[in-house]
């Protein structure tokens, strides 16, 4: 099984726990955003994915892109543990968090959306970071409530979810652009508890081969 991805991107950060918690060896095949005009645009990877968006994941002769596709693709083929709950309800809850992260909040902080701000939007990077900023605080002030409806340890339950995978590299994006997470109780203490458990811990950025320190 192969991951095209890149350190930082969010999306592969999600695929990389999901793996991590089934326990699926996979080689990292590193798609740098940045080097050499960004490389998701080269013509080998955009025959991979024409979106020029990482991850895709390679598993035989199977080609996924889309993080939450591909992460329901590893929950249905390795069963445990399970990422979703069995009751309908609850899995479509737990579905809906997980989206909050994913389409509405994910995307106003992508590379490629700060890129266009930057660069035809010619805004200054102060005014890149509010943008950042403000968005994320409007997506985790929704969140923070969900959360007060859903949490035990994690954001539903006491089971690791879709959600939890959702969550955490949001927040790794948050902190590193400088979001304060004092009004975000819930989201902070969920944050903490899944850094304690191996799998978030080796799917984290600085732990990929191709991080850049």
């Amino acid at each position: 099984m192969k991951l095209h991805s890149y350190w930082r991107s969010s999306a592969a950060y999600r695929v990389r726990i999901a793996l991590h918690l089934k326990q699926v060896g996979f080689e990292t095949i590193p798609v740098h955003l940045l080097r050499d005009g960004g490389q998701q645009h080269h013509v080998d990877f955009q025959q991979r994915n024409p979106s020029e968006l990482v991850p895709v994941l390679e598993d035989d002769h199977v080609m996924l892109n889309q993080s939450l596709a591909i992460i329901e693709y590893l929950d249905e083929t390795y069963p445990e543990p399970a990422l979703l709950p069995k009751a309908s309800l609850a899995r479509a809850r737990v579905r809906a968090l997980a989206l909050d992260i994913a389409c509405d909040i994910h995307p106003l902080n992508n590379l490629r959306v700060l890129q266009y701000l930057t660069g035809p939007l010619a805004l200054t990077e102060q005014q890149k970071l509010a943008w950042i900023q403000h968005w994320l605080a409007v997506g985790f002030t929704a969140f923070e409530q969900r959360l007060a409806r859903s949490a035990g340890q994690y954001c539903y339950g006491d089971s690791v979810s879709l959600a939890d995978i959702c969550l955490v590299p949001q927040v790794y994006n948050a902190l590193r652009f400088n979001l304060a997470l004092q009004p975000y109780p819930n989201i902070s203490r969920i944050y903490q508890h899944c850094q304690q458990l191996a799998a978030f811990a080796l799917a984290a950025p600085e732990q990929q081969p191709d991080a850049e320190r």
